[in-house]
């Protein structure tokens, strides 16, 4: 049941990371902080569709 998800930089709009989650469980999009190397600092992070 756990599925692949990308996750990109709000503030920059660029697809960094990939990770996974369970979508039965957690159906709502994942929200991290991460290290944004084009932005060169933390940022928030959000699942993208």
């Amino acid at each position: 049941m756990r599925e692949q998800i990308i996750i990109a930089c709000t503030e920059c709009k660029q697809r960094n990371y990939t990770t996974m989650k369970n979508k039965r469980l957690h159906p709502d999009r994942m929200e991290i902080k991460k290290y944004c190397r084009w932005c060169n600092k933390h940022t928030l992070h959000r699942e993208t569709r």
